[in-house]
């Protein structure tokens, strides 16, 4: 069991939902300890000779619907408690979007601005190589997550492959095209935002055509539902990064702000609009707000500076629970993260569809299912906190629990 902050969060999310379900004590009890966490040490020779000894950590939080899903991550801050917070949150993702997945996650410590590409081959290999028994088509189907990618994903696939000696391109989702990735993938976690947000839209009673968007975060998920929104008719008027940000009140052009920060890897220093801070942005008077970068960014310090009508959380995590309760009682809407960001799972569900059957859909095909898949789950969620009189959050979490304690009670115990 982790008893961590961010884990403690999550949990303060799942009581709320439960109490209100009138969850029995022993499914309560199975549905809120994870069911593997495993640590390894993976030992790579760096360029310079030297052996350096990386942690690495895989957790499948529960597996009752079908296979572990979820991202590895590659940072410094990588730890126990975050991968086992993740993977609980991707199992309520995965069940919010009705799709046969459990929750997993997997993370590194490490640098990887640090490290070769060599190097970091070498201890994909290696971690991939101490996990092999965990992992697998039926098992668990690891994807790319912070500081990992498609070509991460080729390493992961290409070692699982050479231990089973076969090819096998459904352990792994979010590959290159070329070794069995879906068209669309790249874009859904950014399209399902876009959805979503459009759809909160309409329920709060505003246009998303010309409806003003800032975005903290301006990486693939922040890009991407940026380019998207801004289609529909949406007019992004700032953007944060890690490096400072940019705002414009009459609307930036996002083709020209993505190319600016393909080269200069922030949206920093961007031409046609102001300087803005990181702390800035939260405190505009746009329509919606769209955290996509990392956890805990909103919280009860700077909650009641936004005043935004609509919160998207873009990224995992990105609200505490105590500035969420202050944002509710002001009244935000907010869309929570294991909705608004399930874009990304539900088309590796996809990806992992079409390697199964060896059969590929066009992007056409991609969109429009995935289109489905959101706007179904959302208005699962909306309509369940109509019926509770409860909070998007709460209500996501109450359709995520029935649906994971109802089969866990089908399945019954086993002894």
């Amino acid at each position: 069991m982790t008893h961590g902050s961010i884990f403690s969060a999550m949990l303060q999310e799942f009581d709320g939902a439960a109490r209100i379900l009138n969850l029995e004590p022993g499914i309560w009890r199975i549905l809120t300890h994870p069911k593997r966490q495993i640590t390894v040490s993976c030992p790579v020779q760096m360029d310079n000779g030297e052996i350096h000894v990386f942690t690495g950590y895989r957790v499948q939080y529960n597996i009752s619907l079908g296979p572990a899903k979820g991202g590895i991550r590659y940072h410094p801050d990588v730890s126990l408690d975050e991968v086992t917070t993740l993977a609980a949150w991707m199992t309520w993702k995965c069940a919010v979007a009705h799709i046969p997945f459990g929750g997993g996650k997997g993370g590194i410590i490490c640098d990887p601005t640090k490290m070769s590409r060599r190097e970091l081959e070498a201890l994909t290999r290696r971690y991939v190589a101490e996990i092999i028994d965990a992992i697998g088509p039926e098992k668990d189907v690891p994807a790319p997550d912070v500081n990992t990618d498609a070509q991460v994903m080729a390493w992961v696939m290409d070692t699982y492959s050479m231990h089973v000696g076969h090819t096998s391109t459904a352990v792994v989702t979010g590959k290159p095209l070329e070794l069995g990735g879906s068209l669309g993938r790249r874009e859904a976690t950014g399209r399902g935002v876009m959805i979503v947000t459009r759809e909160a839209a309409k329920h709060v009673g505003f246009d998303i055509k010309g409806a003003t968007v800032a975005i903290q975060g301006f990486g693939n998920v922040g890009s991407v539902s940026a380019q998207l929104l801004a289609e529909i008719g949406a007019k992004i008027v700032a953007v944060v990064d890690w490096k400072g940000g940019v705002y414009n009140p009459d609307g930036l052009d996002v083709t020209a702000l993505i190319q600016h920060a393909n080269v200069h890897k922030t949206v920093n220093g961007f031409a046609t609009g102001e300087r803005l801070a990181n702390d800035q942005l939260f405190a505009l008077d746009v329509d919606v707000l769209i955290p996509a970068a990392l956890e805990n960014q909103i919280t009860a310090n700077n909650a009641a500076s936004i005043q935004a009508r609509v919160l998207v959380e873009g990224a995992n995590g990105p609200t505490t629970p105590e500035a969420h309760r202050q944002l509710h009682d002001r009244g935000v809407f907010i869309v929570p993260d294991i909705l608004a960001n399930s874009g990304g799972v539900t088309a590796s569900y996809f990806e992992w569809v079409q390697d199964r059957h060896g059969y590929f859909w066009t992007e056409k095909e991609v969109n429009e299912r995935l289109e489905h898949k959101i706007c179904e789950a959302f208005d699962d969620v909306l309509q369940t906190a109509l019926k509770y009189r409860v909070d998007l959050r709460t209500a996501a979490y109450i359709v995520a629990i029935s649906r994971v304690a109802a089969v866990t009670r089908m399945r019954g115990m086993y002894a």
